[in-house]
């Protein structure tokens, strides 16, 4: 059943993702640390949201991360609920690029819109904390993915429990995107919704038909 999984190629991928962990860690170990904590704790959000940059070292490592691990969960659950297929570089290289190009996008679209409606501040904020807790998730991934890429079982309950967990993450991270910046989102309530409609779930429908054809 698991012939296909057994690839030197998820292997390296994999040890990749541990190394830009690793070389995050390094480049910042207290940040790191209280990164790992935030779940729970607003020191961080609070602590490095005024220090952000366009382009940060260590958000980009972890973002590399968020990727590749993504991008094999994504893989091994197509195998385990949709259907089995043997693993090729090529298909995987453009998932992994169709991963990377959403969110990027999908992050600069946001910027724009902020740049638009002069309200860069706020939307840097709320951006700075969506990015956290997308790469926290990556971390989940990456470790939900050492055990369906070395067990050979339950398989279907490591991928439910992990979805689970990062649902719940990301719905922390929305719940205090949304406390933080309560009062402008209730002056600005029918703009919310639209945001919602249009960049916060669209993509993932986009992403979800890209997974559909990845075998095609």
């Amino acid at each position: 059943m698991r012939n296909y999984i057994t690839n030197e190629w998820f292997t390296l991928f994999t040890i990749f993702s541990l190394f830009t962990i690793v070389a995050a860690k390094y480049v910042n170990s207290i940040r790191f640390n209280d990164f790992i904590a935030v779940i729970g704790n607003s020191k961080y959000l609070k602590l490095y949201t005024r220090d952000q940059k366009f382009i940060d070292q260590f958000d980009s490592l972890l973002f590399i991360n968020l990727v590749l691990s993504s991008s094999i969960f994504i893989f091994f659950s197509y195998n385990t609920f949709i259907t089995p297929v043997s693993f090729e570089l090529i298909p995987f290289l453009k998932l992994l690029f169709a991963v990377s190009t959403i969110i990027i996008v999908k992050t600069l679209i946001e910027r724009l819109v902020g740049s638009l409606f002069e309200i860069d501040g706020l939307i840097d904020s709320y951006l700075f904390q969506k990015t956290t807790f997308k790469n926290y998730s990556g971390i989940l991934f990456f470790v939900a993915n050492l055990f369906l890429l070395y067990s050979n079982k339950y398989s279907e309950i490591i991928i439910y429990v992990s979805i689970s967990l990062i649902c719940l993450i990301n719905l922390i991270g929305f719940i205090t995107s949304f406390k933080n910046h309560q009062k402008t989102i209730n002056l600005n309530f029918f703009y919310f919704l639209l945001y919602l409609c249009a960049l916060e779930i669209g993509p993932y429908v986009l992403l979800y038909k890209v997974i559909r054809e990845y075998n095609t």
